[in-house]
């Protein structure tokens, strides 16, 4: 979670000028919309299988989660040259946790997929 969310950070925190995006029309949108999704999954990740207990309540606040964070990302880049703050790009965020955190919350196989990848990992961090 931290890493995806160093990594927006990182992105809004480059000049406008610099940031390179491709081309066709709504590719800033989308981009908007894949990062917050994958960091409402980080979210939801977190949560473990306690997020299994009251999943509609762990969406929400993966949602919510994002929608804040994604508030003071659109503040932090108020300050960048280039860049501006835009209702549109909050609402491209907002969007992908949404559709992330639904699909997540539709789809117990995701559940366990993402269980499971959690479990694993922290079995290889625990000692024998």
């Amino acid at each position: 979670m931290v890493i995806i969310m160093g990594t927006i950070f990182f992105l809004s925190h480059q000049s406008g000028d610099t940031l390179q995006l491709p081309t066709f029309p709504g590719a800033d949108k989308l981009a908007h919309m894949t990062a917050y999704g994958v960091l409402a999954l980080t979210v939801l990740w977190f949560y473990g299988d306690k997020g299994l207990k009251n999943p509609v309540r762990n969406a929400l606040v993966a949602v919510l989660f994002c929608l804040f964070y994604g508030i003071s990302d659109e503040f932090h880049q108020s300050f960048i040259a280039f860049r501006d703050v835009s209702i549109y790009d909050l609402l491209a965020d907002t969007a992908g946790a949404l559709c992330s955190s639904l699909v997540w919350l539709v789809n117990p196989a995701l559940q366990q997929k993402i269980l499971s990848f959690q479990n694993g990992l922290l079995s290889r961090f625990q000692s024998p």
